[in-house]
């Protein structure tokens, strides 16, 4: 997608064809700058340049819980899906800051700090929506049924992601709230603010596929 002078690439993390798509669009647009939907931690952590460990009872204090929870299932999820295509969870946007370096592109990290969010998301889950997680993961796992099947090798279509995100918004709202609707405000701002500094060069941006659609209206609505 494209707004003014930056072009959007909605990514799946785990996708061979996110990767390609990544490095295409980077390598034929030779932009001043490449945003990647990371903050400083998780960049580090996937480059390796800090010690990955696993989250800590300890770490419960600074986010949380629910938090804490999330990022410990979420992380064991992703690994398991990113072993059944053969592609380490992050590597599309390991590929975006390595591309960007052949390029000698500017990287410009736009996502929030991921303790704020997970944070956030340890203040806001409610009752009801662990309720409606349970009923669906025994409707999923233990039913197989499922509203949605897509080839895990490729980014899932504007539609079906369009339909997965209103359940989300629907079912969980402040799930959503949290880690889309939230996060979304904070990398089009960030992107403004590039724009503003680069008005007249290309920019690509590298973000999950869930935000794409919406940071593009965020950019029209804010505006400068």
């Amino acid at each position: 997608m494209h707004w003014k002078n930056i072009t959007i690439i909605g990514t799946s993390h785990i996708s061979p064809e996110s990767l390609n798509t990544v490095e295409s669009t980077i390598i034929g647009l030779n932009p001043a700058v490449v945003a990647i939907e990371l903050d400083r931690k998780r960049l580090a952590a996937l480059l390796g340049k800090v010690k990955t460990r696993r989250l800590r009872l300890s770490d419960i204090r600074r986010i949380g819980v629910k938090g804490w929870l999330f990022s410990v299932i979420g992380a064991w999820i992703e690994h398991k899906l990113g072993e059944k295509v053969g592609v380490k969870p992050g590597s599309d946007m390991l590929k975006a800051f390595a591309v960007a370096q052949q390029t000698h592109s500017r990287v410009a990290l736009i996502d929030q700090d991921i303790e704020i969010t997970l944070k956030r998301f340890s203040q806001s889950f409610s009752w009801k929506e662990k309720w409606r997680i349970l009923v669906d993961i025994v409707k999923g796992f233990v039913f197989r049924k499922s509203e949605f099947t897509f080839d895990l090798k490729k980014v899932p279509s504007h539609k079906i992601i369009e339909k997965m995100i209103k359940i989300v918004k629907r079912r969980y709202p402040n799930i959503y709230k949290v880690l889309i609707e939230e996060r979304n405000v904070v990398m089009a701002k960030s992107l403004l603010k590039i724009q503003k500094d680069y008005p007249e060069q290309p920019i690509v941006a590298v973000v999950g596929a869930g935000h794409e659609k919406d940071i593009i209206a965020l950019l029209k609505e804010f505006k400068y």
